[in-house]
């Protein structure tokens, strides 16, 4: 939470309580961005009142709301203007969905998440398997599906040229598994003029994707393939150059990545390449703590909605071995993502 935590007002105080008081601000932040708080306060500073009537929301209760959001950090009471708010520098610079990066899709996105998938964490871990389809319950649910799909593109949009930079030449065919936002194979495409790719992911999910092809002028060289990455009965068509896997073996467990990894080296050519994103379980030396948090939280989250987690190198890079895939190498992309490259070995 953005609230300052001063160490020494710290002492004595139970974790939990801590950890609370963050539950609560982002629960509340959560509510202000549905109720377009954050978003009707972008121009300036607005009075309980006039904030009321263009959110549609009773003046009491915003009035509770706004100041546990200024006690959070969310938002900055008007000095000598009672009962007058504004958005604090933090959310302006964050939340503000006009600009790229913001981090709006994936407030609205994990308020979801926790408030629906997460009442199942107990039974996940006693059981050791999901309550819910993860994609099933995204399909039914439009807006977070949007969400899932805004927060994926804004993590890939300042990533998408250092991979495609940094990956090998990925040939004149490309295969993109679950990049349904396109991020990634326009940037392949805008990197290399001769290559066509294929993108396969699930129908909604490759909407957005659509338009940035059509925008990029790149409707000839891209294809998109619809259906479910799970269902083996999604053809992924043959003789491919390369497979992009890129933030996607975390959403399975080993038998999901080793049937999916068989029929990625089915699409393949012999000698082909598969270049897979991810954070690797065993994460690089100096990775923040902050950072590290986030990540094993994130891998509960897969183990709770998906079955799935964050894996190690040594596990991916020994299913893609079990699958046909030799001369496997790590690289370095950005932050706690990495690159895994492996080829096709020829009979």
């Amino acid at each position: 939470m953005p609230l300052y935590l001063d160490p020494e007002e710290l002492r004595g105080a139970p974790g939990a309580h801590i950890d609370l008081i963050g539950a609560m601000a982002f629960r509340a932040a959560g509510a202000a961005q549905r109720l377009g708080v954050f978003e009707t306060l972008m121009p300036g500073p607005l009075s309980v009142a006039e904030l009321a009537a263009r959110t549609c929301t009773d003046p009491a209760g915003l009035a509770v709301l706004l100041e546990a959001l200024a006690s959070f950090g969310y938002l900055d009471r008007t000095p000598g203007r009672a009962g007058v708010y504004g958005n604090s520098p933090m959310v302006a610079g964050t939340l503000d969905r006009r600009s790229p990066w913001s981090y709006a899709p994936a407030l609205a996105f994990w308020q979801d998440v926790l408030a629906e998938l997460w009442d199942g964490l107990e039974e996940s871990v006693r059981t050791g398997a999901p309550q819910v389809d993860f994609y099933a319950w995204l399909e039914e649910r439009p807006r977070t599906l949007a969400e899932f799909q805004s927060m994926l593109d804004g993590m890939a949009a300042g990533l998408a040229p250092l991979v495609a930079a940094s990956a090998p030449h990925p040939g004149e065919r490309l295969l993109d598994v679950g990049g349904g936002h396109a991020r990634y194979s326009v940037a392949f495409c805008q990197a290399y003029p001769g290559l066509t790719a294929t993108i396969a992911d699930l129908p909604n999910a490759l909407e957005g994707g659509r338009a940035r092809i059509e925008a990029a002028g790149l409707g000839d060289r891209v294809t998109l393939l619809p259906g479910d990455l799970a269902d083996p009965g999604v053809d992924l068509g043959a003789g491919h150059d390369t497979a992009l896997l890129f933030n996607l073996c975390h959403g399975f467990d080993e038998a999901g990545n080793r049937a999916l990894f068989k029929r990625v080296a089915g699409a393949l050519r012999p000698g082909g390449a598969v270049v897979v994103l991810e954070t690797f379980a065993d994460l690089p030396e100096g990775t923040p703590a902050t950072v590290e948090a986030f990540i094993r939280a994130f891998s509960l989250n897969l183990a709770t909605t998906q079955g799935g987690r964050i894996h190690s190198f040594a596990d991916i890079a020994a299913w893609l071995s079990d699958s046909g895939f030799g001369r496997i190498e790590r690289r370095h992309a950005d932050g706690p993502n990495e690159l895994l490259v492996a080829r096709l070995e020829t009979a």
